[in-house]
């Protein structure tokens, strides 16, 4: 006996079924399954490349160009003192009367740089500027083959007396040693109240003593507190 057309379609059903059921496939997609796969893979690319670019700080990949580490050359402003450069720590930036501005040389070797640390870099590449300093940075080779940096021509110093950043009480010391304008310009005086007694007993001598570098400068033996 032939079977009904209903009974033709009921097992047609069933088949389709179970065939669902386990999961298996003739191996054609579907509309939309190779576009869904394609996407996929795009953001795995895309995934992938952005860690990279992170990892090495590639600008436009969520770090700005300088974005982990301050400029090396800074503008800070002092209570006293108004806007001065500082170092990429926030620590004071002197001037030294001695040198010649625009020579590209120090004057300060020995016992002044003991206290009177250059600001040195191991490139030139390393010398930046804060988005508020105007004064043209350069560098220039020391005696000992250093690059120091100089703020319109004027080699630039830290004090090793200045403990944390805002201090600047280097600023008079031996009527010699001034901080700095944003432009470069030197700050050569000290406001009534300004002085530390750091640079007030340097400049009297009173209360330290003194020695002499190779270049006959005198200097107070400040050192490190």
């Amino acid at each position: 006996m032939r079977p009904t057309r209903r009974e033709m379609l009921a097992a047609a059903v069933s088949t389709a079924a179970i065939a669902g059921c386990t999961g298996e496939s003739d191996g054609t997609d579907t509309p939309g399954e190779a576009d869904d796969t394609d996407g996929e893979a795009d953001d795995a690319d895309e995934a992938s490349t952005a860690t990279t670019d992170a990892s090495t700080g590639t600008p436009g990949q969520g770090t700005e160009p300088g974005g982990d580490s301050p400029a090396l050359v800074r503008v800070r402003s002092h209570e006293d003192l108004g806007e001065i450069l500082v170092g990429p720590e926030g620590m004071t930036l002197y001037n030294f009367d001695s040198d010649t501005q625009g020579e590209g040389a120090s004057t300060c070797y020995d016992g002044c740089a003991g206290a009177w640390p250059p600001l040195t870099v191991d490139d030139e590449s390393a010398v930046t500027a804060g988005p508020d300093v105007s004064a043209e940075l350069t560098t220039f080779e020391r005696e000992d083959g250093s690059l120091q940096v100089a703020a319109d021509g004027w080699p630039l110093y830290y004090f090793a007396s200045d403990e944390d950043p805002g201090d600047a009480n280097g600023q008079g010391a031996n009527d010699v040693w001034w901080v700095l304008r944003p432009d470069g310009s030197v700050v050569r005086s000290t406001d009534e109240g300004t002085e530390s007694a750091t640079a007030t007993e340097a400049e009297s001598g009173a209360g330290t003593e003194t020695g002499t570098d190779s270049d006959g400068y005198e200097y107070p033996d400040i050192g490190r507190r």
